[in-house]
């Protein structure tokens, strides 16, 4: 598939308005296939360590950052054997690197609460290596609505539209369902356009001819943020880069 477990590629967000993200929707048709799950609901356990020290130092906007989560596709997971997805994501220069592994939620979650590594592949061990050394457990629940397509030509090309952005700090589990508190002020939809290889000039066309133009979001830099705000405590700086 081409959506695998271990991958490298460029992102690029675009944040839209309910007026550009249809006009997007309609110009993209043409070029791309929604994926099999049509609009859907992605559940994802975010792991820090206790001072927040990864989401911090993303907000620095270093060269190098790093992220680990639980992942998995649903509102709800409805049984411990239920498929999910443990992923380090690591972003160097500007290139996206993922390496994830696919487990049964149970011992996914019972690893990221302390338990030891479901299996020995080196995907495991990259993940087990950062959880120890960052001394990382779980810390915040983020889901969000998404409808993805991808290209007809090019199925690594891909083009995720994500909205209705909450989160919540309590009850740290997936069968909990997707409740959470909404994010206030967010765009009406994150547009990602993730590039394996080249642009198409298609859709070069079409950012030129709607006026789009990269923009930056991190949904849990925002959510973290906006925490500070309504506790009234500053955070060391302004950016939502992560």
């Amino acid at each position: 598939m081409a959506y695998g477990n271990t991958y490298k590629r460029r992102e690029m967000k675009f944040l839209l308005d309910e007026r550009q993200y249809a006009a997007v929707r309609e110009a993209i048709s043409p070029y791309m296939t929604e994926d099999c799950y049509g609009k859907h609901t992605i559940c994802n356990i975010y792991c820090d360590s206790e001072n927040d020290d990864l989401i911090r130092e993303s907000l620095d906007k270093p060269l190098y950052k790093e992220k680990l989560r639980l992942r998995a596709y649903g509102a709800r997971m409805e049984s411990d054997g239920g498929d999910c997805f443990l992923e380090i994501k690591k972003k160097f220069n500007g290139v996206v690197y993922k390496r994830r592994v696919k487990l049964p939620y149970k011992a996914a979650l019972d690893y990221i609460n302390g338990g030891e590594p479901p299996d020995r592949s080196q995907q495991m061990a990259e993940i087990d290596y950062l959880l120890h050394r960052a001394r990382l457990k779980p810390k915040i629940v983020i889901c969000y609505d998404r409808r993805a397509f991808f290209g007809n030509d090019d199925a690594e090309f891909r083009i995720t539209f994500d909205g209705n952005i909450r989160s919540r700090t309590d009850e740290l589990d997936l069968r909990a369902g997707d409740r959470g508190d909404y994010l206030e002020g967010q765009p009406c939809r994150v547009m990602e356009v993730k590039i394996a290889h080249a642009m198409p000039m298609w859709m070069t066309g079409i950012l030129s001819e709607l006026e789009l133009y990269c923009g930056s979001f991190s949904k849990y830099g925002s959510i973290y943020r906006a925490r500070f705000a309504a506790e009234k405590i500053s955070p060391e700086t302004e950016s939502v880069y992560v």
